[in-house]
């Protein structure tokens, strides 16, 4: 049934916390704000078990009541809204933002065979620089000066993609006088208008598909353009044209390395244009940067771990020819600073991490892509700080 206003309140006290206390919404997000969202990254709230938050990549639940479809109800609806409960009453999912106290929230509301379940992801509304952010090398410093090509950001949900790229793009509109043109879904970090100008549209409500406003932005003079995600053939198709043709353009998958990211693009293509496909990537590709956010071993927080490829003359020539299986060996050799290098596995960087003491070597061989390769790099002088 269509709910035309909302009898919900954030400040509603409705979970059963114990010892006789009852929490809002708003009880719950504070949480975030008070551990911070580098530690506290998620809260997943569902009928039939108590809400639980992500801490330092982990699940813990709080020592509260079970949550029932009436609190759930009164929990999340308010941070929805009218036309959004209406959409999850219709497509049994919706994605939308909330913004708390000084951080922003994004929700994904759903049904499940309990009942209506959300997993909310704290985004901080302060965009770090990308000096904090932990790149392992300089080849930030060369992305953001770039005028043409596609840098893509890979990783699992929760990898830390939408803040790197924020912060890359933070810089530029410091830095330069660009047009910048973002598609999310939804909204994540908001950007003010400083050198640049900055225009951020959000699936579902300002456009339909992130294919169509693909379609529609190349009609509105963009120099920077940032793609939330890679989700279809068609996308896939306007992202690699539109860094063929002058355009700086960020984007996301959900890989889990370099090798696996290419595979993945070319997948989404039928075999008769996968050569086609290969050779626009040859073109246009200039990083690809695969992260992990990884426990520290000092407890507080998480550190990024990276694995970046700097598309070279050598790198385009492999995917050109599909020799995608050789890429890695690149990596493992054009490390150097210099401009057609800056290249590391994330095997390497995990190394170099467990080595200057930031990382546990248990959790490194728990994170590890290819365990072996981690011990190689471990054994390396190359990989000392």
């Amino acid at each position: 049934m269509a709910l035309k206003e909302s009898p919900y309140s954030p400040d509603a006290k409705v979970y059963p916390a114990g010892e006789g206390n009852f929490l809002s919404i708003n009880d719950m997000l504070a949480y975030f704000e008070k551990m911070g969202a580098m530690r506290v990254s998620d809260l997943h709230i569902k009928v039939g078990t108590p809400p639980c938050y992500r801490i330092d990549g982990d699940l813990v639940r709080l020592k509260g009541g079970i949550v029932t479809e009436e609190i759930v109800e009164q929990l999340v609806y308010p941070l929805l809204g009218p036309k959004n409960i209406e959409a999850l009453q219709r497509d049994t999912a919706v994605d939308c933002s909330y913004r708390y106290g000084t951080l922003q929230f994004r929700l994904n509301a759903f049904l499940d065979n309990d009942g209506l379940a959300v997993a909310i992801r704290a985004l901080g509304t302060e965009i770090p620089k990308p000096e904090h952010i932990g790149f392992p090398n300089t080849a930030w410093k060369d992305i953001v000066r770039r005028k043409q090509g596609l840098v893509l950001f890979t990783g699992i949900t929760g990898a830390g993609k939408s803040t790197t790229i924020a912060s890359l793009v933070e810089r530029i509109n410091e830095d330069r006088a660009c047009r910048i043109i973002t598609l999310e879904d939804p909204i994540e970090y908001i950007f003010s208008q400083k050198n640049s100008m900055i225009s951020q549209r959000e699936v579902g409500r300002d456009v339909d598909t992130f294919a169509h406003g693909l379609r529609s932005m190349m009609r509105e003079d963009p120099d920077i353009i940032f793609v939330g995600e890679m989700r279809d053939a068609e996308t896939v198709a306007l992202v690699l044209t539109a860094a063929e043709t002058g355009h700086l353009v960020f984007s996301t998958l959900h890989t889990r390395d370099v090798a696996g990211t290419i595979t993945r693009i070319l997948d989404f293509f039928p075999e008769g244009r996968q050569e086609e496909v290969r050779n626009q990537m040859s073109l246009g590709l200039r990083y690809i940067i695969s992260q992990k956010l990884i426990p520290r071993k000092d407890g507080k927080g998480r550190v990024a771990v990276m694995e970046i490829l700097n598309s070279n003359y050598a790198v385009a020539n492999l995917i050109r020819k599909n020799k995608i299986e050789q890429i890695y060996s690149q990596m493992q050799v054009k490390t150097k600073d210099a401009a057609d290098e800056k290249m590391i596995t994330f095997e390497s960087h995990l190394a170099i991490l467990v080595k200057q003491g930031v990382i546990s070597l248990q959790e490194a061989q728990k994170w590890a892509n290819d365990l072996k390769s981690f011990q190689d790099a471990m054994k390396s002088e190359a990989t000392m700080p």
